[in-house]
C-alpha cells in the first residue's frame, strides 16, 4: 500500500519528506534525502503521493528523486498566499480538506507537489488555520489576532531572556555591559526569586533567566543582586517583602515642614514650665515623647508624667497621619532607623527637648512613699525640660542627686504592688549590636533591671494605667491592651532566672487589644491602655487624641466603631513590623556567630525532644535547635557547650554541635 510512495510527516515540529522503500503493515521503513533509514508507524503519515517510485532503482537515483520532490514543493509553498485563502474561507464555518484548499490556490488540476505545498504553507503559518485529522479549520478572526498577540508576547519574552541572560552573566563575569532596555524587569524577577524563590510571581521567567545566565538555581538570586550593585551585602529584605515604607512623602514632609514654626500658645493647656521636668533615655536617643518631673512634699511624691502632645500638631486624615498610619510604629533596628513621624516633627517639633517648650499631655498624680495613689488628673500642658540624663547617669547618681531616690522608692513600691496582683516580671536584657570599621560585629547585653529602667518604667505603666481607668470611668472610647492569666504559673525557685523567664513566658495567654476594658493580667493591673508613647507608635497617638479630646472640649476624636475599624487595619502592619524585629536581630546574630564559626558558646537546654533539643545561647539569648547524636542525652535547664558548626544569616540556617558541659 505504501510501498514506493513518498510519505511526509511531521517529527518534533517539522515537515519531513521520505520514501517509502519497505511497507511491513504495522510500521513503515523509509528513506530521507540525507540517506538515512528510520521506522515510521502509518498512523504518522500525513501525506501520501499517488503515484509510486519504483524502489529496486538505485540508491542515488531514489535521492536524487527525494532532493528534486522536496525543491519543487518547497518553491510551490512559497506561491501560497495563506492569508488570502484565510480571506475566502473565514466566513464559512466548517473544515476543508488539503485537496479542496490546494484547488483554490492553483487551480482545479492539482498534484501531489500542489497539495504538499498547501499543506506545508498552512503548517508553517500556524496563525490562520488550525489542521485536526487531516483537515483545515479556519480561526475566526478574534483567535487570529489572541495568536498574533501570544506570538509577539512570546517574542518579546525571548528577546528578554536572550538579552537579560546575556548582561546578568557578562556581570557575574566582572565585564561591564550596558544593561538592556528591560533592565527594571530583569532585576524585578530576581527580586522576587530572592524573596519568594519557588513561589514567586512570574518565577519561571526568573529561574529561565537564570539558567540561561549560566546555570544559577533561585538561591543564588541574592548573591546575583549584590553583584549586580542592586542589594548590599546586608539589605533587609523583610522591608521589599513586607512592603515597610522608609521614606515620607513630599506631601507628608511639606506638611511636617509647614509645621516647623508652629508656635505653642497657653489656651487650654496648664503652664508647668516651672517644674524641674527632666528626661531618662539612652544616650543616642533623638525622638524624647516622655519626661518626669517630682516634688516631694513630706511624705508625698507629686509626680509629673509628661508625654508629648502629638494630637494637637499631626491631624486625623491629614498626609502625615495616613502615612503615620501606613507605618504603625517607628522601627527601630541595628543600622536602621524608621521613624513613624518625619524628623522635623519626631526629633525637633514634637521632640521634648532640653531648653525648649513644648504642648504635652501630663498626668499630674500624687504618691506616699508606699506607692498609693492620693491623687491624680490628666490635663493638656506646656512642659520645659530642664535637664537630660542618661539611664547610665541616673545609676551613678540616683543615691545623690534629688529627686531620683524617693522617685526610685515609690517605683518600687509599684512593682510590688502589681506583683501581689499577680503582674509577672519576664524582663530580660536587651542586645545592643554593634559594628566596627573593619565590618566585625560585636554583641552586649544591656540589663534592663536597672533603677534607672524601673523607675522609668514603672511611672510610664502608671500613665498608662490611670490612662487606662479614666477612659473607663468617662466612658471614652480607646484601644485598652488585655490580657488573660498564664495557663500556668511556674515557680522561678531553684530555677536559673533566664531559663524560668523563657518556659514562663511560653505559658502566656496572648495579648488582646480592642474597645473592651478588662484586666491585664501579665502587668497585674484591672486595666490598661498606651497613650505614653504617640511619636513612636500610632495606636498610642490614636489613644491620646482621644484622651486629649475629652480634656479640651468633652469630644473624643474617634466612635469606638472608627477605632475598631483602624485596629483591624493596622494589625497586620504591626505584626509584619514585630516579624521583620525578630528576624533582622536574628540575622545580624547569625552574621556575629558566622565570624565566630568553630568556637564554642555556652548554652543551656530549654527542652528535649526525641532527636533534638532546644537551646539558648545564653549570651546572645538566642533561642534554636541542636541535633542529638551519638546516643546523646540532655535534660531541661542543663548548662551545656556548643560548637558552631555552620552560621548562615541569608539562609536563616545555624548549624551547632554539643562540645561538653560548662
Amino acid at each position: 500500500m505504501y510501498q514506493g510512495k513518498i510519505i511526509e510527516y511531521i517529527d518534533r515540529g517539522d515537515f519531513n519528506i521520505a520514501l517509502c522503500i519497505q511497507d511491513e503493515v504495522t510500521r513503515l521503513h523509509l528513506l530521507t534525502p540525507t540517506n538515512r533509514e528510520v521506522n515510521l508507524p502509518p498512523k504518522r503519515a500525513l501525506l501520501v503521493s499517488s503515484a509510486a517510485v519504483n524502489t529496486q532503482a538505485p540508491r542515488a537515483e531514489l535521492l536524487q528523486k527525494l532532493k528534486k520532490t522536496e525543491e519543487t514543493r518547497t518553491a510551490l509553498k512559497e506561491k501560497v498566499d495563506v492569508k488570502e485563502l484565510w480571506e475566502l474561507v473565514r466566513e464559512e464555518e466548517e473544515s476543508f480538506d488539503h485537496t479542496y484548499l490546494a484547488q483554490l490556490c492553483f487551480g482545479d488540476q492539482v498534484t501531489d507537489d500542489h497539495i504538499s505545498a498547501l499543506v506545508r504553507a498552512l503548517f508553517e503559518d500556524k496563525i490562520l488555520f488550525k489542521m485536526k485529522e487531516n483537515r483545515f479549520f479556519p480561526h475566526p478572526e478574534d483567535k487570529v489576532e489572541q495568536i498574533l498577540r501570544q506570538m509577539e508576547e512570546e517574542a518579546l519574552k525571548e528577546k528578554k531572556l536572550s538579552e537579560g541572560s546575556a548582561w546578568l552573566k557578562s556581570a557575574m563575569d566582572g565585564l561591564q555591559v550596558e544593561a538592556p532596555v528591560c533592565r527594571e524587569e530583569i532585576v524585578q524577577s530576581l527580586v522576587d526569586l530572592a524573596l519568594y524563590e519557588d513561589e514567586a510571581p512570574g518565577g519561571k521567567f526568573g529561574k529561565e533567566l537564570l539558567q540561561r545566565a549560566g546555570g544559577y538555581n533561585p538561591s543564588e538570586a541574592r548573591q546575583i543582586l549584590v553583584k549586580l550593585g542592586i542589594w548590599d551585602e546586608d539589605e533587609n529584605l523583610d522591608l521589599i517583602r513586607f512592603d515597610i515604607p522608609t521614606a515620607f512623602s513630599e506631601e507628608a514632609l511639606q506638611e511636617a515642614e509647614a509645621l516647623r514654626g508652629t508656635r505653642v500658645g497657653t489656651e487650654h493647656r496648664e503652664d508647668l514650665r516651672d517644674l524641674d521636668v527632666f528626661t531618662v533615655d539612652g544616650p543616642l536617643t533623638r525622638d524624647f515623647d516622655d519626661a518626669l518631673s517630682c516634688d516631694v512634699e513630706g511624705d508625698a511624691l507629686k509626680i509629673g508624667i509628661h508625654i508629648a502632645d502629638v494630637a494637637s500638631v499631626v491631624m486625623p486624615e491629614s498626609r502625615l497621619d495616613e502615612e503615620a498610619s501606613e507605618r504603625g510604629s517607628s522601627v527601630y533596628l541595628p543600622c536602621l532607623q524608621i521613624p513613624m513621624l518625619p524628623p522635623v516633627l519626631s526629633e525637633e517639633v514634637l521632640s521634648l527637648k532640653e531648653g525648649l517648650d513644648r504642648p504635652a499631655i501630663s498626668l499630674v498624680v500624687t504618691l506616699d512613699r508606699q506607692g498609693n495613689l492620693l491623687d491624680d488628673r490628666f490635663v493638656p500642658s506646656l512642659v520645659r525640660v530642664k535637664r537630660r540624663y542618661t539611664y547610665d547617669e541616673v545609676n551613678a547618681r540616683y543615691l545623690q542627686e534629688p529627686p531620683f531616690e524617693p522617685m526610685l522608692q515609690v517605683s518600687r513600691a509599684l512593682r510590688e504592688k502589681r506583683v501581689e496582683s499577680g503582674a509577672l516580671l519576664l524582663t530580660l536584657p536587651e542586645l545592643a549590636i554593634g559594628f566596627s570599621e573593619d565590618g566585625s560585629i560585636s554583641v552586649a547585653r544591656v540589663d534592663q533591671d536597672t533603677p534607672s529602667r524601673t523607675l522609668v518604667a514603672e511611672f510610664m505603666i502608671l500613665y498608662n494605667l490611670l490612662a487606662g481607668r479614666f477612659a473607663r470611668e468617662h466612658k471614652i472610647p480607646v484601644l485598652f491592651r488585655s490580657q488573660e492569666g498564664p495557663n500556668e504559673r511556674l515557680s522561678a525557685e531553684g530555677l536559673d532566672y533566664v531559663y524560668y523567664v523563657f518556659k514562663q513566658r511560653r505559658k502566656l495567654t496572648p495579648l488582646t487589644i480592642d474597645t473592651e476594658a478588662k484586666a491585664h493580667s501579665g502587668l497585674g493591673v484591672d486595666v490598661y491602655t498606651q497613650a505614653s508613647s504617640p511619636i513612636r507608635r500610632y495606636f498610642d497617638l490614636l489613644v491620646q487624641r482621644q484622651l486629649r479630646g475629652y480634656l479640651v472640649d468633652g469630644t473624643p476624636c474617634y466612635t469606638q466603631e472608627a477605632l475598631e475599624n483602624k485596629r483591624m487595619a493596622l494589625e497586620t502592619t504591626l505584626r509584619s513590623v514585630e516579624r521583620m524585629n525578630r528576624n533582622r536581630t536574628r540575622y545580624w546574630l547569625y552574621k556575629y556567630l558566622l565570624q565566630h564559626e568553630g568556637e564554642k558558646f555556652p548554652a543551656m537546654v530549654l527542652d528535649v525532644m526525641r532527636n533534638r533539643c532546644r537551646i539558648l545561647l545564653s549570651d546572645l539569648l538566642l533561642m534554636t535547635e541542636m541535633k542529638k547524636e551519638n546516643g546523646q542525652d540532655f535534660s531541661e535547664g542543663q548548662r551545656i557547650l556548643v560548637k558552631i558548626k555552620k552560621s548562615d544569616p541569608w539562609q536563616d540556617v545555624l548549624k551547632l554541635e554539643y562540645a561538653g558541659n560548662q
